[in-house]
């Protein structure tokens, strides 16, 4: 029996899916139903391809209540902009969780990972930075750096915020127009360990191998998101930084351990267990607490699930469908 496919493409997804307080709420969601115990997520299929400097992540998730599941590709080649090709690009199947055939095709070169990884630190920030955030800081010049400023500011507004990367005509150029898009005074500066020292909310965005802040930096009333570390080569938090957070969470304990800060910590023994580590679906639906008082330290420690992208897949097919985008393809 034919059934119809909706391929879809980056323009028409970038068209009908925003970076808002809607799609911070379905990633919220579905952490908290990762918190049940309910959701099948397997590892993620990870293959690191050191001879063209490139990794390939397979990620899924299949969570009750949803209409569908995701199986997302994310090739990362990094020597591509040299060829004037983007390092990143990819796409997401999704999947009828009654049937198994296939609802929609999204060749949307990283759109939908890029929302959803931005709209989990924006659920970290509401559940762990502190009720009155005057700075958030960045760390990282690239498309999760102005994402995650953007997600950040929707739930924490701030009065200004603070860039820093290793190119510094990049980060005065993002200083610049994130400015003008937020309506902040938005600074860039070369001195990260002051740019934390200024901030109560920090989120870093780098592929660092090595990490770029240290335990010195911690100050009373300090949240850390940790997003770039996606990798088990690499690290961006110095693993004392974990240790002596009040409040230390991973959005899955499981993979952090392989591919997160966490992994770091746990390698130099800073860490001895994950015994006092909480997920943050655990944060979000009240089984863990979270921040305590102003001067709690909280850190989290973000690598992306899949329960992420099979939640940003099932919302975006009802945004398509209503702006009537994508084509249909018949089975």
């Amino acid at each position: 029996m034919a059934h119809e496919i909706r391929l879809v493409n980056e323009a028409d997804l970038r068209r009908a899916v925003h970076l808002d307080l809607e799609v911070i709420d379905c990633i919220e969601k579905a952490f908290a139903k990762l918190a049940t115990g309910t959701v099948v997520m397997p590892p993620v299929l990870s293959m690191a391809l050191p001879e063209v400097n490139a990794e390939v992540d397979v990620k899924t998730a299949y969570v009750p209540g949803l209409d569908g599941f995701a199986i997302k590709v994310s090739p990362g080649f990094f020597n591509n902009p040299a060829l004037g090709l983007s390092s990143l690009n990819g796409l997401m199947v999704l999947f009828s969780a009654q049937t198994g055939l296939v609802q929609a095709v999204y060749l949307d070169n990283g759109y939908l990972t890029d929302i959803r990884t931005a709209a989990a630190g924006a659920v970290a920030a509401r559940h762990l930075a502190p009720a009155v955030v005057s700075t958030i800081g960045i760390l990282g010049t690239g498309v999760q750096a102005r994402l995650q400023l953007i997600a950040a500011a929707k739930v924490r507004p701030a009065e200004r915020a603070l860039v820093w990367g290793r190119d510094r005509d990049k980060a005065r150029a993002l200083a610049k127009d994130m400015s003008a898009a937020l309506g902040i005074d938005v600074v860039a500066t070369e001195d990260r360990q002051q740019l934390v020292a200024d901030s109560q909310l920090v989120v870093t965005t780098t592929p660092a191998k090595e990490a770029i802040l240290g335990a010195d930096c911690l100050h009373p009333g300090l949240h850390i998101t940790a997003m770039g570390s996606d990798q088990e080569d690499k690290n961006e938090l110095a693993p004392e930084i974990l240790a002596k957070a009040d409040v230390l969470v991973c959005d899955r304990i499981s993979q952090c351990e392989k591919l997160g800060e966490l992994r770091s910590a746990l390698a130099t023994r800073t860490l001895q267990d994950v015994s006092r580590v909480r997920e943050l679906g655990e944060i979000v639906s009240g089984k863990a607490q979270g921040r305590t008082g102003d001067a709690d330290i909280t850190v989290c420690d973000l690598t992306g699930t899949g329960v992420q992208d099979t939640a940003i897949a099932t919302l975006s097919l009802g945004k398509v469908k209503k702006a009537n985008a994508g084509t249909m393809l018949v089975s």
